[in-house]
């Protein structure tokens, strides 16, 4: 594909939308705050001189176009797909539909995708279109796959970088290992794209590595966990930076106020697209959850004979509430002949990386973890969860055990359950109730649980 593609550009970019104070106005959903209003401002007001740029080059294939309503309808209804917005296009059902370059349709079919995953089906057009794009699913629905393809066709169609100028294409990830493996994906489809925490994002601007000049493609991935982690200033610091005329797509596995308000502060008329159940804490259906209800001094002896039990040369996944409990069961694990390492925030980067290549490549099968690998962690064929220690939200339940059960594949999630974590008991049994996993409630101390499965 040539660098410039001939098709028209699309009439909502930078000079046309300026007067709409470049975020959007009026009564659209989504309008702007006043202080965003003045950022924008502010930013249009360096944009002169810079190239134009084309973001609409969605051309609908024949098959998609002969689709009737109710076709779009029952297909929508089949793959629990739900959409908002205006002028909402019509899902594509095979990748020849959308268009993208025949190299990228290579890389699909070597790696074995049978058609696109239900965010990919309906967020490629939308995000083809150009417009901006909210995207509510689950970890492991495909979703990098559902920016970083059209990310390829919007870089291809831009203007050759010259020298100084910055990045087309940004993504900005809550962890280093979730950029890390959004990096490896982005490689095999040779898209040149920044990937970047925001802290680390910040420091090489600030030391002049780079700059933002020149981003017209933001995305901005698992948003509600850089919001969990405290990213808001830095998520705003750097947005401030980007031409207004960008656009933005806005990732999520969760749909709170929180993340909903800074959408608005980001977004123009988005398009939004939920793969049903993600709005709602729910877990993946083919995740077969066990909960054990024990006492704290109880646990080691639970998790050396579940591992005896269970123990296949699959990899395993043990979660823990902290890093010094991290490492201690690690060492006595290692002590007691089982192939375990950890990861946590106070390992180095360094360390960080080989515990996670050794992991991956089934070397130790058994990884100890913090939260820091609870979301983003794109492991293939990890087989066991086991929440040793009970997270302290409902939803790094669901985002931790959502480590299994990947890409079609079924997987299995152990917690183990204390007198501690009983005030989550009631929301947890909602949780395996909507999976469809037996239930049995039982009273240990006035402790409503839900027991093994």
């Amino acid at each position: 594909m040539s660098r410039f593609d001939g098709r028209a550009a699309d009439p909502g970019s930078y000079r046309d939308r300026r007067s709409e104070g470049a975020f959007g106005g009026g009564t659209r959903a989504f309008a702007p705050t006043s202080k965003a209003d003045s950022a924008a401002a502010a930013a249009a007001a360096d944009l002169d001189g810079l190239p134009r740029f084309e973001k609409n080059f969605y051309v609908e294939s024949p098959s998609v176009a002969g689709m009737t309503e109710e076709e779009v309808e029952a297909y929508r209804r089949r793959r629990e797909i739900t959409v908002e917005g205006r002028d909402v296009p019509k899902p594509v059902r095979e990748f020849r539909d959308v268009g993208f370059p025949e190299y990228v349709l290579q890389e699909i079919t070597k790696a074995g995708f049978v058609e696109p995953t239900p965010i990919q089906s309906q967020g490629w057009p939308m995000a083809l279109r150009g417009r901006d794009l909210i995207g509510i699913a689950e970890t492991g629905s495909g979703k990098t796959l559902a920016y970083l393809l059209p990310a390829i066709v919007h870089v291809n169609a831009q203007p050759i970088l010259a020298p100084g100028d910055g990045p087309i294409v940004l993504v900005l990830a809550p962890t280093r290992e979730l950029a890390v493996q959004i990096q490896q994906e982005a490689t095999k489809f040779g898209v040149e794209i920044v990937i970047a925490t925001p802290g680390r994002l910040i420091d090489m601007i600030e030391s002049h590595h780079t700059n933002l000049r020149r981003i017209t493609y933001l995305v901005l991935d698992e948003a509600d966990r850089m919001l969990d982690m405290g990213f808001e200033p830095q998520i705003k610091k750097i947005v401030s930076q980007i031409r207004p005329d960008r656009q933005t797509l806005y990732w999520s596995a969760t749909w709170p106020k929180e993340v909903e308000q800074l959408a608005r502060n980001f977004l123009f008329d988005p398009y939004k697209v939920v793969i049903i159940g993600s709005e709602e804490l729910k877990a993946n259906h083919a995740i077969s959850q066990h909960v054990e209800i024990l006492s704290e001094s109880q646990k080691y002896n639970k998790l050396v004979n579940l591992l005896e039990d269970i123990m296949d040369g699959s990899r395993i996944l043990i979660f823990m509430d902290t890093k010094k409990g991290c490492d201690q069961i690690t060492r006595q694990l290692r002590m007691d002949g089982w192939p375990a390492l950890s990861i946590h925030g106070d390992k180095s980067q360094a360390e960080r990386d080989w515990v996670l290549s050794e992991f991956k490549s089934g070397k130790s099968p058994i990884m100890t973890a913090t939260d820091v690998a609870a979301r983003g962690l794109d492991v293939k064929d990890v087989k066991y969860v086991i929440n040793y220690d009970f997270p302290g939200s409902l939803e790094d339940y669901v985002h931790r055990i959502g480590r299994t059960g990947r890409a079609g594949a079924k997987g299995t999630a152990y917690t183990f359950f204390t007198a501690a974590n009983a005030r989550f008991a009631k929301d947890l049994i909602n949780i395996l109730e909507e999976a469809g996993q037996k239930v049995t409630v039982i009273d240990i101390e006035g402790m409503e649980v839900a027991g093994p499965s």
